[in-house]
């Protein structure tokens, strides 16, 4: 019988390499599984801002709509089931409207319209906000970017029903190169819906929550960096607005109908913008109009839907969870499709998708104790205790060979230490179109070309 000989160096080396490979979290059975292990302290939001002063001038800086970096109510803290409950009813809304709309015309209305922005009702914790200029000279008012909106507007004075802002109103009469659109001009017909008043264009835009914006259309110069001025760019004059929108100004609509910024300035930047969400509200992001994609950015194709124009459809062909592929049909993606959305805050897949999802996370979490349901979210554990947690990889793979390997903090929704969920949630019906959230985009490059009909992710884009 051969003998295994080794230095007392060797040997010891090798016995603590096979108790840490017994003890270790990343082995189950005989399978490797692919985890993150971070320290419980990072799950928690930051309480200052940690966001530099000085942002790149070629870009909008982007920041969570409640961290303490927002100029909107920096810090005050979102009142979790009710922004969950508003984000079922976008969602709710957004399936409808999908399936509905086929054989009907009406208005391309934001989507970040459906969330509440703080405790109290505005418009969405899940949103993100840039600040921009209107008019000469320039005023700057924060708004939030949203990829499912075409229509860009602002509120303006004088008011006849306008919702409280951070900023005062913009007062088109005060901007030496506002001009209103006239109701003759084909601009005003590349409006969903319009209507003329003493020969002036006017827009409406109904939101899923029967929020309202209405006002006239003109065009001004925009301000999107010192360095970048747009002239004659055409938005909504808003005199008429209700619901629940918040202390932000108003909107700017990144969608593909002709109105929004980004087909409006397609001349220029070629129709390309990408973006990248902050990890924690503590920190910053950007928006970027033009330019090119980083090293690393993998694209897949950009879908297109003759019935939702506005929208980013891409095609979702398999999940994994800890490194292995779950057993998912790649029929039950493509019959319900995939969006991908600014607004959503949490990612929806079909129920079987999911139901495969949650049972795979479930089966690698067993080594801690499961909290109480929260809302849409019904996979949740309680961490207290731990200085640090292991969670498996969640990796969403797209046609064309594009990954989304999820950033940590895009698998779970941390409410506090005893309650942090898996950040997922299937729809009711496996029709429904499936929606990538903005959590799960967090800290990724999320180029949007199309031009070129297609969509890249690329990994550690911002802190």
């Amino acid at each position: 019988m051969a003998l295994f000989h080794c230095s007392l160096l060797s040997c010891y080396a090798f016995f603590v390499l096979a108790l840490s490979l017994l003890q270790s979290p990343l082995v189950h059975g005989r399978e490797t599984e692919s985890r993150h292990v971070v320290s419980v302290r990072s799950l928690l939001p930051g309480s200052v801002c940690s966001s530099p002063r000085d942002s790149n001038p070629f870009m909008l800086k982007v920041v969570h709509r409640h961290g303490p970096c927002s100029p909107l109510t920096p810090g005050q803290k979102p009142d979790y089931t009710e922004l969950l409950s508003q984000d079922q009813a976008r969602v709710n809304w957004l399936h409808h409207w999908i399936s509905t709309s086929s054989n009907q015309k009406s208005t391309r209305a934001s989507l970040a319209a459906n969330i509440p922005a703080s405790s109290g009702g505005s418009i969405g914790t899940g949103n993100y906000v840039v600040n921009v200029g209107f008019g000469t000279p320039t005023k700057e008012f924060t708004v939030v970017f949203d990829t499912g909106s075409d229509l860009t507007w602002i509120q303006c004075s004088p008011c006849r029903s306008c919702y409280p802002q951070q900023q005062q109103l913009f007062d088109p009469s005060r901007s030496s190169t506002y001009s209103n659109i006239s109701c003759n001009s084909p601009k005003c017909s590349q409006l969903d819906s319009s209507s003329c008043l003493a020969g002036r264009c006017r827009y409406e835009v109904d939101y899923g929550d029967k929020s309202q914006s209405e006002g006239f259309f003109g065009s001004d110069t925009l301000t999107l960096t010192p360095s970048d001025v747009l002239p004659n760019f055409l938005f909504g004059c808003g005199d008429q607005n209700k619901g629940l929108f918040g202390q932000a100004a108003g909107l700017l609509g990144l969608g593909r109908q002709p109105v929004s910024l980004v087909s409006q300035l397609k001349s220029k930047y070629g129709g390309v913008f990408s973006y990248c969400l902050p990890s924690t509200s503590s920190s910053s992001g950007y928006l970027k109009l033009g330019g090119g994609a980083p090293s690393n950015v993998n694209f897949t194709p950009m879908r297109a839907s003759s019935s939702q124009p506005s929208f980013y459809f891409l095609d979702l062909v398999a999940i994994e969870v800890g490194g292995k592929q779950l057993p998912i049909s790649q029929t039950v993606f493509s019959n319900a499709g995939t969006l991908l959305d600014s607004g959503t805050v949490i990612t929806r897949l079909p129920p079987s998708a999911y139901a495969a999802l949650r049972s795979r996370f479930r089966q690698l979490m067993t080594m801690y104790k499961m909290a109480p349901p929260q809302s849409i979210l019904d996979t949740c554990y309680d961490f207290t205790g731990n200085d640090t947690v292991s969670v498996p990889t969640v990796a969403l793979v797209f046609g064309g060979g594009a990954t989304l390997n999820v950033d940590f903090t895009g698998i779970l929704y941390v409410f506090n230490m005893s309650q942090a969920c898996l950040a997922f949630a299937g729809n009711d019906d496996a029709s429904d179109v499936g929606i990538i959230g903005n959590v799960q985009q967090k800290r990724f490059d999320v180029v949007y070309d199309i031009t070129n009909s297609r969509i890249g992710f690329g990994a550690n884009g911002c802190s």
